[in-house]
């Protein structure tokens, strides 16, 4: 099966049976949307969304959180992962959302990326779950995912690599959502310890088959 074909099956197959495909983390706006990404780096949505509600208590806008204290905020998000340097990333960040940009998050990927905490996953998720952007972010199951099923060559051995070749071959219309649908086929059906193939609707697609 020619590339061109599989990803045209694999993207009519989520349409048909995924055609709503969300970010699992809990927002109300921009500000907390970019929090909450920050918060779930090597940690998991479901964790980040029992934490949030009382940070977002506290500190409703990046103006409150930039005058927050790290060991405040800390006291709040230990339960994350990695929470001291989590809590210093989040006050600086928005101490620079509200000194150089007014308190307004950022509509493209590189003012994204300058944000204290903010890598290219972050920016990419932001920016195409809050703005609508044709890119994609690449996180662990979306990399996991990508190479499993073959969607991308050997060669991706970096997450930015393999946002090239999934953005070379995904037309722009579904960048937003392919991310979706990637992590949430990655989270609960091709996970990364014993993947469900029996009940993978994609399975006929994908090149490990069999093997796993």
């Amino acid at each position: 099966m020619k590339l061109k074909d599989k990803y045209d099956n694999i993207i009519q197959w989520f349409q048909q049976n995924m055609a709503v495909a969300e970010s699992e983390l809990r927002y109300k706006s921009p500000y907390e949307l970019l929090v909450a990404v920050i918060l779930s780096a090597q940690c998991t949505d479901v964790r980040v969304n029992m934490v949030t509600p009382a940070l977002f208590k506290k500190y409703p806008s990046s103006k409150l959180l930039a005058k927050a204290n790290d060991e405040d905020v800390f006291d709040i998000i230990r339960s994350i992962s990695y929470p001291n340097n989590k809590a210093k990333h989040l006050t600086a960040m928005a101490k620079m959302l509200e000194n150089d940009f007014g308190g307004i998050v950022p509509d493209n990927v590189d003012d994204l990326q300058k944000l204290p905490g903010v890598g290219r996953k972050t920016a990419n998720v932001v920016a195409s779950v809050i703005y609508k952007l044709p890119v994609i972010a690449v996180d662990t199951h979306v990399f996991r995912v990508a190479h499993r099923i073959g969607l991308v060559t050997s060669s991706a051995t970096t997450p930015e690599k393999v946002e090239m070749q999934l953005e070379k071959n995904i037309p722009e219309k579904f960048r937003a959502i392919s991310h979706h649908w990637l992590i949430l086929h990655g989270r609960y059906v091709c996970t990364a310890r014993s993947p469900h193939c029996a009940d993978c609707g994609i399975s006929k697609y994908c090149k490990s088959w069999k093997i796993l």
